[in-house]
């Protein structure tokens, strides 16, 4: 019985140094596998495809460069499109209320809040409004916006709290933050 449990003894040991034999000799081939120099053909292929990769690169950045007027124009042309803060809130909020009326909601609340655009001849006015109506005419509402040939970037819809105690259940009030811009050269 001893001399069974030498033999199974010194058979896992001689099992386990042949598979750490194995591993040492897989690890040297796998090094030099990894270290060996490619072939000519290999390496040659490998850089043209850099090459074409490059050069794909370089074609869309020449690309971007010959847009870059053409995109100048088209912001300074946009520019130009904004309202002038000569004609300040008055026209801004005429607008919001015609189209509010179009709309079928009434404008509860209307507030504005101006921030000069460092580095820019323009100004970004916050426009905070409350207005009130059925769902349908929220959604005109803000098509209308959306239509307008002002531009109108809304930020934020939020539901607010009825203060008029009549409870209807189809009237919503709806708080109304967005920003849209004054030219002010």
């Amino acid at each position: 019985m001893r001399r069974d449990f030498k033999i199974q003894k010194r058979g896992i040991l001689v099992a386990v140094a042949l598979l750490i034999a194995a591993d040492v000799v897989l690890a040297v081939y796998s090094w030099q596998v990894a270290n060996a120099p490619q072939t000519p053909r290999a390496l040659l292929k490998d850089l043209q495809l850099k090459r074409d990769l490059l050069k794909t690169d370089i074609k869309h950045a020449e690309e971007i460069k010959n847009d870059i007027p053409a995109i100048q124009k088209d912001c300074e042309q946009f520019e130009k499109s904004l309202r002038s803060s000569s004609e300040g809130y008055s026209a801004l909020s005429s607008e919001i209320g015609e189209i509010a009326k179009k709309a079928g909601l009434h404008v509860e609340a209307l507030g504005f809040k101006q921030k000069e655009i460092s580095g820019r001849s323009m100004d970004e006015v916050a426009v905070e409004a409350t207005v009130s109506g059925e769902y349908g005419n929220v959604v005109r509402f803000l098509n209308g916006l959306q239509r307008s040939q002002n531009m109108y970037a809304v930020d934020a819809l939020n539901l607010a709290s009825d203060t008029s105690g009549q409870g209807t259940s189809n009237v919503l009030r709806v708080a109304i933050h967005l920003k849209t811009y004054f030219r002010t050269a």
